[in-house]
């Protein structure tokens, strides 16, 4: 589904169904140098199961058109923009990575317009090593290998899906992201993430149910780094499953399960 927001054409994936807005409401919101289609499993199970879904595409990422943005505020007024063009007053918003910052965020500035907060492969502060944003800046395919591999917990082992490969999925999607833009997509992305600065108080304002889902072999935001957050949002649940960072794809039906279980509640 395209929708326009802020002036610009938005696409949001609505799991195969018609968007019906009298339905709970569900939006997904993907990581850096990503788009909708890492919570593929996910969203089309949701939409299937009596709930409204917005799998999204942020600007400069995947179908949306404009400039990728360049702080993790800006990113949430676009959400809020794009649920008042979907005509979604109210929904639980599922963030992985920088989307879980993004989704965090949004809650912020928007308390009465999320349900419940889903943040996977969450940390705060969300800092990237200067090497990497160095190497994001100047060398953007080398950083996409770099990522994918501390992304993934064994780069031998075997998707959930059968006939997937995991690690080549992901690296094919970031090289897209890249052709799509070719501004140095990954490098917005992480500076975005790394100097996000309003997450210990976002996360102290949080009243609506919140589930932290975190990958115990993630390199990328290691559980224990979640611990801030965790403090912050006392009644936050906190849920590890066996995976890296790249936690929709390869424990799929885990996290489908444990959402599922989390907005049931």
């Amino acid at each position: 589904m395209l929708l326009t927001v802020q002036g610009q054409p938005a696409y949001c994936y609505t799991g195969g169904k018609q968007l019906d807005t009298s339905q709970p409401a569900i939006v997904f919101i993907h990581g850096a140098q990503n788009d909708h289609s890492v919570w593929a499993l996910q969203s089309r199970h949701f939409a299937h199961h009596g709930y409204a879904v917005l799998a999204v595409d942020l600007p400069g990422h995947g179908r949306s058109g404009g400039a990728a943005l360049a702080s993790v505020p800006a990113m949430a007024q676009w959400l809020l923009a794009l649920l008042d063009a979907a005509g979604i007053p109210q929904a639980t918003l599922c963030g992985h990575s920088m989307g879980s910052l993004v989704a965090l965020e949004t809650s912020y500035q928007a308390a009465a317009r999320v349900s419940r907060l889903a943040l996977l492969g969450s940390t705060y502060p969300m800092k990237v090593s200067p090497a990497l944003l160095e190497t994001a800046r100047n060398d953007e395919a080398n950083a996409i290998d770099m990522v994918n591999i501390w992304s993934h917990a064994s780069l031998t082992e075997r998707s959930a899906l059968p006939g997937m490969n995991t690690t080549g999925v992901a690296q094919r999607l970031m090289q897209r992201m890249s052709a799509i833009n070719p501004q140095r997509l990954f490098f917005t992305d992480f500076t975005a993430c790394n100097e996000y600065a309003n997450g210990e108080v976002a996360a102290q304002a949080v009243q609506c149910p919140t589930l932290l889902l975190c990958g115990a072999r993630d390199m990328m935001t290691p559980p224990k780094s979640a611990r801030l957050l965790a403090s912050c949002i006392p009644h936050a649940k906190t849920v590890t499953v066996d995976s890296g960072h790249s936690l929709m794809s390869e424990q799929p039906d885990a996290v489908l399960d444990h959402l599922l279980a989390f907005v049931r509640t």
